[in-house]
């Protein structure tokens, strides 16, 4: 049996005001998640080199367990598995932030140790010698020249977590996955709409990428 196929480009074009409805809630889970993440990267980060050992061992636990298991397996335990222990529901959007947040907090940590750890310990030397004290030292002279080094990895990180959200689709977050398949729903073109739905995160993901390599040429980010 012969089986042909045409694709239709006007059912993908017409999909696209529908699917960027989607692009908001994607982009607040993404960036709303990434925020809080950094702070907990600065947290833990910062635990994970301290010489107090009941200070290093839950960050290693934290880390550990966060990037040792799926972002889809923690998002399904905070919106299903976590108001049996609060006693009440939590909403999707929230359950999709906070995965981000706790996710991308995990491997932030790691980045702020590799940053902080990365400067020389002749910097540290030089700040005390100056007067300064260990977190005036650490304030003005470590953190700014780590930070500079850590934008790359936070920047793969971001787009990392942009392409995670599209598996909140499962608990129902109206973002670009799940608009796509209601589209389909109605229309039957998943082809075309999940082409489309690639090409939307596709342009968010270089579009960041872009602002990443500018402020790479003008030496704001790296040594």
């Amino acid at each position: 049996m012969d089986v042909t196929f045409e694709f239709d480009w006007g059912a993908a074009f017409a999909s696209i005001p529908y699917l960027l409805q989607g692009v908001p809630y994607t982009l607040l889970i993404s960036f709303g998640g990434l925020a809080i993440g950094f702070v907990i990267g600065i947290i833990f980060g910062l635990l994970r080199i301290s010489p107090t050992v009941w200070l290093r061992a839950p960050a290693i636990a934290y880390i550990e367990i966060f990037r040792g298991t799926p972002v889809l397996v923690q998002v399904l335990f905070i919106f299903y598995g976590l108001p049996q222990l609060l006693g009440g529901p939590i909403e999707a959007l929230t359950a999709g932030i906070a995965a981000i947040a706790v996710n991308s907090g995990a491997y932030i940590s790691e980045v702020v140790r590799g940053g902080v750890q990365s400067i020389e310990r002749g910097q540290r030397e030089a700040g005390v010698s100056l007067g300064l004290s260990r977190f005036q030292t650490f304030r003005y002279i470590i953190w700014p020249q780590g930070f500079r080094r850590m934008i790359p990895a936070l920047g793969n990180q971001a787009i990392i977590s942009i392409k995670d959200t599209s598996l909140f689709a499962v608990i129902g977050v109206g973002e670009l996955v799940r608009q796509g398949q209601i589209y389909i729903a109605t229309t039957f073109n998943a082809l075309e709409v999940y082409l489309m739905v690639a090409l939307l995160y596709l342009a968010i993901t270089l579009t960041l990428s872009l602002c990443l390599r500018m402020l790479e040429r003008k030496g704001l980010v790296g040594q």
